[in-house]
């Protein structure tokens, strides 16, 4: 199973704005200070996960980018050979004059 990577940002995009909105519901919310501090550290360790999953999402990009560039080239390869030797038989097919 292929996910692609704007799936993958667009899964990240949501997780964002849902993080946001807790936060927000959160911050809005009648709290201590060590209730802060235990925010604070949820948060940095959902930023970090984050992160994480961002930084595989661009690295599969990468990947994929690679992937499609090396398959553009031997395209490419192929099609010239293929047009070579097809010149090659329109050209023995041809009676000389």
């Amino acid at each position: 199973m292929t996910v692609s990577i704007d799936d993958a940002l667009a899964r990240l995009d949501s997780a964002l704005n849902r993080l946001e909105a807790t936060v927000t519901r959160r911050l809005e919310a009648a709290r201590s200070p060590d209730d802060r501090d235990v925010e604070l550290a949820i948060m940095g360790e959902d930023r970090a996960r984050l992160a994480a999953a961002l930084d595989a999402a661009q690295a599969r990009l990468a990947q994929v980018t690679a992937t499609a560039d090396d398959i553009g080239e031997r395209l490419d390869r192929v099609i010239d050979t293929v047009e070579g030797v097809m010149a090659d038989q329109d050209g023995a097919a041809r009676p000389h004059r």
